[in-house]
């Protein structure tokens, strides 16, 4: 994805943060939470959620230079975004096959370096997998927020009952509290 002009030109101080599903399900808790959390967002805070690791091809050496297009413009929306927020599922214990392949797409760039990363999970379970994608995070960048953390036990809910799980004041203060924290870790926008 190239920049226009008018994106270079966009509100400086707003806070533009990806938020990346670890799930290549269509009907995914994981993005549900993710998409919720964009529309809970606090004033001065964009969150465009993407859920397309599965149209990434698997990682290969001989293929980075140049990238794949659709790795191409993955990059590009981590490398432009502000900070990162993952929601992953647990797979057998472990991370989805395809949010490791989206992270093995990085490691050679600089994209992921320096850049601020929290975790949201949607599930009362999954420690192993977390402790192994915080493993893989502190590795690929050296602002991984391991304080910053959301859970929220949305296993076996539809998108509908997390849309209106998202409604109630405790789940909107908990998420609010969640995003503002990571905001703050956030690199300081130019006002030029």
């Amino acid at each position: 994805m190239l920049l226009t002009q008018s994106d270079n030109c966009r509100d400086h101080a707003r806070m533009n943060i990806l938020a990346l599903s670890g799930s290549a399900r269509r009907a995914s808790t994981n993005t549900a939470l993710l998409r919720n959390l964009a529309d809970v967002a606090p004033e001065g805070v964009d969150i465009t959620v993407f859920d397309r690791i599965a149209e990434l091809p698997v990682f290969s050496p001989d293929l980075e230079h140049p990238h794949p297009a659709s790795v191409a413009a993955f990059a590009d929306l981590i490398a432009h975004a502000d900070g990162l927020i993952l929601c992953v599922p647990e797979y057998a214990r472990a991370l989805p096959g395809g949010l490791k392949n989206a992270l093995d797409w990085l490691v050679s760039g600089e994209e992921l370096i320096a850049k601020p990363v929290a975790l949201a999970h949607a599930s009362h379970r999954g420690d192993d997998m977390l402790a192994d994608l915080r493993r893989v995070l502190t590795t690929v960048t050296s602002a991984f927020q391991p304080d910053i953390f959301l859970r929220l036990p949305l296993m076996g809910q539809t998108p509908e009952e997390i849309a209106a799980l998202f409604e109630q004041p405790d789940t909107r203060h908990k998420t609010r509290a969640f995003l503002k924290a990571f905001a703050k870790t956030l690199p300081p926008k130019s006002q030029t």
